[in-house]
């Protein structure tokens, strides 16, 4: 038997990190909308378009596999 240490099991990463992905764009989208009812647009919409770039950067992360070497 291998010793791992403390590392997850690879297929545990992944769907951690595509998980994560839905996560920041949801939350980026419903920010883009004022889901929320923020009464300052100068809040919601910087914070919404960065967890959507945010959301996409994860995803080319993750497509690429660079982040489980």
């Amino acid at each position: 038997m291998e010793n791992r240490g403390n590392k997850p099991p690879h297929i545990m990463r992944i769907l951690f990190g595509i998980l994560m992905v839905f996560i920041y764009l949801g939350m980026g989208g419903l920010m883009l909308i004022n889901f929320f009812n923020w009464s300052e647009p100068a809040l919601y919409y910087p914070i919404g378009g960065l967890l959507v770039v945010y959301g996409i950067y994860r995803g080319y992360r993750q497509y690429k596999g660079l982040d489980y070497n």
